[in-house]
């Protein structure tokens, strides 16, 4: 740090819009060398002490009589300078506050935790002067032997203290309540054991008693073994005991050392491969990657490879290249899910230089993987959404693989879109963004078609294996014929034929559960949420009924709740119905289901997935999370129950959803030597989306999409913004609503068409009512200031704080 920058300016932990601005802060002459842009601080804030991050440095502070950094916390910033301009950016952009931003960029457990510590307080009297109760006797008794305090957790363990006791000795002075920062979890530590080195081990065992068999076994063990060894490991071998270990720690014959582990989410051991031979479409959008890696100018391209057309062996070759020039690579997947697979890949290519971040780790896991990007121990980092973060400082390649898909976007404050962030992000380096999908988003490939960005085809699978053959059924047609299973008779055939062949299957059911909704047929009412205006789903397993908005559940009614009839039915299909109904149709069958239910638990994706691989299973059953990546040798047969379900859904890209999801989970199937067949089971196959993902014919669907928002105004032929209103009154919500899109009307120029109040189409979830309005404007204009004008406008209005505002940059679900 220069001589003359004695000043930072800190962002505070102090999530509200009244704090949302850099304070100044003194840097003390014993903390000149450690404060940098990007690192965490410990600062006085009001009467607390509170975690920061610093976000400049300067030379005068802007007001006078600032106080000066507690501490710094991090050996190295966990932020750089980039990622603090990126973070600025984004909370202008996606209208979060600047510690919103901030906060997404790191790992969870480097976000503050503020514990509450007890100690003594100011009102010090001579024992006896108070009658102390038992319990008080004893909370006091432990404050004084705590050296630096009693938690307020270990404080309430004690049998007779209440919150009500410990707030009666604050009030008499007796206690006093502070607040510390920690970290969330810290690295992990690791007893290894070695021979000490002044005497060899040989003489030592006659100081050993003849009958202390273990410590004799351990002596001997390092006799064998002399180099260090986890104790863990150490115990397990010789079925000894800690403290055996210990006696001969004290006897100065061992030593024990605490030494850091890196926790490592991957374990398993992969062979090393080598780049593969690239058909002549590959090694051209190898090579116009490559050219623009070279360049060093940001570039942003599209990579539309038809399924089976061998993208991911380009995205290897061109990190390859990357790293050649000694730059990072970030490698973006949508699902957990695809992360094992591609995972295995990119290790087999690169071995330890792969770090692996996703929601799926545990908290230290992803710790110790974030600390090796910012070690440099790693250069390449494969993960989902909040990979984009990875702090590296030399970045040259990203690749956003399957670049449409909405898991991209963030449903929580910052609100951003990953593939914008790191269109963003490489800009600053000059790095080249690669975004690669068989469907791509209807905005990138209108982007890239219009000369956006550079369009890179793969039109043919590798080894030039044929595509699928692709058969629609329509279920009306089933019904007529007497036909009331779930299953159409080409599907079972073909189900049949399959199994029997001793190849797998894909069955592909865009819904979870057992059943949609528990309807009475006395009556026709269903069974709605009490918080959400929204059916409960069927859950058979442990026959609850459950909301898929806010998770409330209950058990299944034996009559109807409103008129009191004993005629209540399941309706509709969930995966966990379709998988009874498998079983019944084909006994011996054997299933594995995927869902948000059976994923739920840490490495279950992994296991599920290894298990079909290995052939445990004939049928893979599933929801969204296999419709793509996913590459079995042995599936031949992909079917899907119901091609309707998204397009039934009050969206616009709901026909661009259903032709991306029926092209990437019929891509599942004759990926290798055997060829493969789809059957999709529709009640509208006249339907253009479904029509022309069966015929292959990317191009006319793209042309007719664009058409169709070209008439209605919508994406890429605009930009949008979703303003989204909660209050847990209805008329207040509305008032609410309609002041700030009024004010909008004032504020925004008059080519902005501002559309609403209107009731969402989910009207009340979690006991809040729910208003939205639409803005639609056409891109390259800033119209932040004038919503964060109308915002304030509405909030000056209703200062009660229970209005909730939500700006919604681009948004992707309007539900």
């Amino acid at each position: 740090m220069g001589k003359h920058l004695k000043f930072a300016s800190v962002v505070v932990d102090v999530p509200s819009r009244g704090t949302d601005r850099p304070f100044d802060y003194e840097i003390p002459e014993e903390l000149a060398d450690q404060v940098e842009v990007g690192c965490r601080v410990h600062v006085p804030f009001g009467s607390r002490i509170v975690q920061g991050y610093v976000v400049s440095l300067r030379p005068q502070p802007e007001v006078a009589n600032v106080r000066p950094i507690r501490e710094v916390i991090d050996l190295l910033p966990p932020l750089n300078e980039e990622l603090v301009k990126l973070a600025e950016w984004m909370s202008k952009y996606y209208f979060s506050t600047r510690l919103a931003a901030l906060e997404v960029m790191i790992p969870s457990a480097l976000r503050a935790r503020y514990d509450k510590i007890l100690i003594p307080g100011s009102n010090v009297v001579e024992e006896g002067a108070y009658l102390l109760g038992e319990a008080e006797r004893q909370l006091m008794e432990a404050v004084q032997r705590a050296r630096t305090g009693l938690s307020l957790k270990k404080a309430e363990a004690i049998e007779g203290v209440t919150r009500s006791l410990i707030r009666k000795l604050i009030r008499e002075k007796r206690l006093d309540v502070v607040e510390r920062v920690r970290d969330k979890v810290a690295p992990k530590k690791v007893t290894w054991v070695k021979p000490a080195e002044s005497v060899p081990l040989d003489e030592q065992m006659s100081r050993i008693p003849a009958n202390a068999h273990k410590q004799r076994a351990i002596v001997q063990y390092f006799v064998k073994h002399p180099e260090p060894v986890m104790l863990s490991e150490l115990l397990t071998a010789l079925k000894a005991t800690r403290s055996s270990v210990m006696r001969l720690v004290e006897a100065g014959i061992l030593v024990c050392e605490i030494r850091e582990q890196m926790r490592t989410p991957y374990h398993r051991r992969v062979v090393q491969d080598q780049p593969l031979p690239l058909t002549e479409e590959q090694d051209a959008a190898l090579q116009a990657i490559v050219t623009r890696l070279e360049s060093r100018e940001a570039h942003t391209l599209l990579l539309h490879g038809v399924t089976g057309s061998g993208k991911t062996e380009v995205y290897l070759q061109a990190i390859d290249a990357s790293l050649a020039q000694g730059r990072e690579a970030i490698v973006l997947v949508p699902e957990i899910s695809l992360t094992p697979q591609m995972v295995e890949r990119f290790k087999a290519r690169f071995g330890e230089r792969v770090a692996v971040m996703h929601s799926g780790l545990s908290q230290g896991e992803r710790y110790d993987e974030w600390r090796k990007v910012v070690n440099g121990a790693v250069q390449v980092v494969i993960g989902a959404r909040s990979a984009v973060f990875a702090p590296f400082r030399n970045l040259g390649l990203i690749i956003v693989d399957e670049e449409h898909e909405s898991s991209y976007k963030q449903d929580e404050t910052p609100r951003y879109h990953a593939r914008d962030v790191a269109v963003k992000r490489a800009a600053h380096f000059g790095a080249v963004t690669v975004l690669g999908s068989a469907t791509p988003s209807v905005e990138s490939y209108y982007r890239a078609k219009t000369g956006k960005m550079v369009y890179l085809p793969l039109k043919q699978r590798v080894q030039g294996r044929p595509f699928p053959d692709i058969h629609i059924v329509d279920m009306r047609h089933e019904l007529d014929a007497g036909n009331r299973s779930m299953f159409s008779r080409k599907l079972t055939e073909a189900l049949t034929a399959c199994v029997e062949r001793g190849e797998q299957a894909v069955l592909f059911l865009n819904r979870r559960g057992y059943s949609t909704f528990v309807l009475c047929r006395q009556c026709g009412a269903n069974v709605e949420c009490p918080h959400c205006d929204i059916s409960l789903t069927y859950h058979r397993v442990n026959r609850t009924l459950r909301c898929h908005y806010c998770g409330f559940a209950q058990a299944v009614p034996d009559q109807c709740p409103h008129c009191g009839s004993d005629h209540i039915r399941y309706f509709g299909a969930g995966t966990q119905k379709v998988e009874q109904e498998l079983a019944k149709r084909f006994p011996g069958l054997r299933i594995i289901r995927m869902d948000v239910d059976t994923t739920g638990r840490k490495g279950a994706h992994e296991k599920l997935l290894t298990a079909f691989r290995e052939k445990k299973a004939d049928v893979l059953l599933g929801t969204q999370m296999i419709a793509k990546g996913l590459d079995f040798p042995d599936v031949t047969l992909v079917g899907v129950i119901a091609a309707d379900t998204v397009l039934n859904l009050p969206d616009f890209r709901a026909a661009e959803r259903t032709f991306q999801l029926l092209t990437q989970v019929g891509g599942r199937a004759g990926r290798h030597a055997r060829p493969g067949r789809v059957v999709i089971q529709t009640y509208n196959p006249e339907h253009y989306s479904i029509e022309m993902a069966a015929n292959y014919a990317a191009t006319a669907f793209y042309r007719k999409e664009c058409q169709a928002r070209m008439k209605k105004h919508y994406p890429p032929f605009c930009s949008l913004i979703a303003i989204k209103f909660s209050h847990p009154d209805q008329a207040t919500v509305m008032k609410a609503s309609q002041r700030i899109t009024d004010a909008l009307k004032q504020y925004l120029p008059r080519e902005a068409e501002v559309l609403g109040p209107v009731r969402a189409p989910v009207f009340r979830a979690r006991d809040r009512y729910r208003m939205q309005t639409m803005i639609k404007y056409k891109g390259g204009k800033d119209l932040s200031a004038a919503i964060n004008r109308a915002r304030e406008t509405a909030e000056a209005s209703f200062p009660a704080g229970d209005l909730r505002i939500v700006i919604d940059r681009d948004p992707y679900v309007l539900l």
